[in-house]
């Protein structure tokens, strides 16, 4: 299987931002106990010093959770958290924008592009740059009622929805027409993590399996 098969079969990628190192594992290992099989670590772009953990932590989830789950790099925007992110391991590549050049550079790596884009306009450029699919963002300030409209004269285009995505509403985007979503901190809840509380990541995680296998 593809990356790309893997996420449009799995549909839900965990995005962890702003997490010490340490505690990377048991939150793979938590989201994989729900059925949640695809993490992003994002790097930070106002702390440069931490972008070594963030490729660090990309390196020892991939290994740790080889041939279960995959693992990608996320808010990646210059050609250096790139390369960091490349070397790591990472199996895919997500943006917050949509910048054609980093896209091209991305396949030509040999990786998954999910460039970030809002508009029509954006959306097409990034599919026309290369993205494997181009993720709505901030998509729950307008709601699956726009990746609907959005999809009509762009079907051909896959889409993520990512940005106010719950498990209230996965399914909703997933209807849409969506091939999957990213969900943050609602999902990775740092007071749970760090009050060592896993098992509610994982039950949590399992409403949004619920959500998916019920489409």
């Amino acid at each position: 299987m593809t990356t790309l098969e893997w996420v449009q079969n799995r549909k839900i990628i965990a995005i962890v931002r702003g997490l010490a190192p340490e505690y990377m594992l048991k939150l793979a290992d938590a989201l994989y106990a729900g059925g949640i099989d695809l993490m992003e670590v994002t790097f930070s772009q106002a702390k440069p010093e931490t972008w070594k953990d963030t490729a660090a932590a990309i390196r020892a989830i991939g290994e740790y959770m080889e041939g279960k789950m995959l693992v990608g790099a996320g808010t990646v925007v210059t050609d250096e958290q790139l390369q960091m992110a490349i070397e790591a391991g990472a199996k895919y590549i997500i943006t917050p924008n949509t910048n054609p050049e980093l896209i091209r550079k991305v396949k030509a790596a040999g990786l998954c592009s999910f460039p970030g884009a809002l508009t029509p306009t954006e959306i097409e450029i990034a599919y026309c740059a290369g993205a494997d699919a181009v993720k709505v963002f901030p998509a729950g300030n307008l709601g699956p009622s726009y990746i609907k409209a959005v999809k009509a004269p762009l079907s051909h285009i896959p889409l993520m929805a990512v940005g106010g995505v719950n498990e209230k509403n996965t399914a909703d985007f997933l209807k849409a027409g969506c091939c999957g979503v990213g969900v943050g901190g609602n999902l990775v809840n740092m007071n749970w993590i760090k009050a060592g509380e896993w098992d509610k990541i994982t039950d949590l995680a399992k409403e949004y399996r619920k959500a998916v296998e019920e489409q």
